[in-house]
């Protein structure tokens, strides 16, 4: 009759990629308002508030068995409180990465690297008609 192996003589494992960390981490933190784009970069930073954006750009994933620290690299919206929305970042990242993935998140680390004025701001009015001449 064969025996089961035991739960502790099972080598099963599961490995979470670091780029699949770094989409849940980007994902959760562009959910928190007044981030305008995340960005590894001035050029990342540009082409996220022109509308491309990728979820885990600007995040950097450092796995360790089963414990991760993570850097997020932002642009935060003109006229936020950028400690306050940093810290709720960080909170809302650590809480999302610890439930989807179950490993420990060590420490998340935000970088501010620019601030957006936003798409409205900024921009010429065009004016439909043109005054009547006398």
């Amino acid at each position: 009759m064969n025996e089961l192996p035991n739960e502790q003589t099972r080598e099963d494992k599961i490995r979470i990629s670091e780029e699949v960390i770094a989409t849940i981490a980007g994902i959760a933190a562009t959910e928190i308002t007044d981030v305008a784009s995340l960005s590894s970069g001035f050029v990342d930073g540009i082409a996220g508030m022109l509308g491309k954006k990728s979820p885990g750009r600007g995040i950097k994933v450092e796995l360790k068995d089963t414990q991760v620290s993570i850097d997020i690299s932002v642009v935060m919206q003109y006229g936020c409180k950028i400690h306050e929305v940093a810290r709720e970042m960080q909170t809302r990242v650590r809480t999302v990465v610890e439930d989807m993935t179950g490993l420990e998140v060590l420490n998340v680390n935000i970088n501010i690297l620019g601030v957006s004025m936003g798409k409205d701001t900024g921009k010429l009015q065009v004016v439909d008609e043109l005054p009547p001449q006398a």
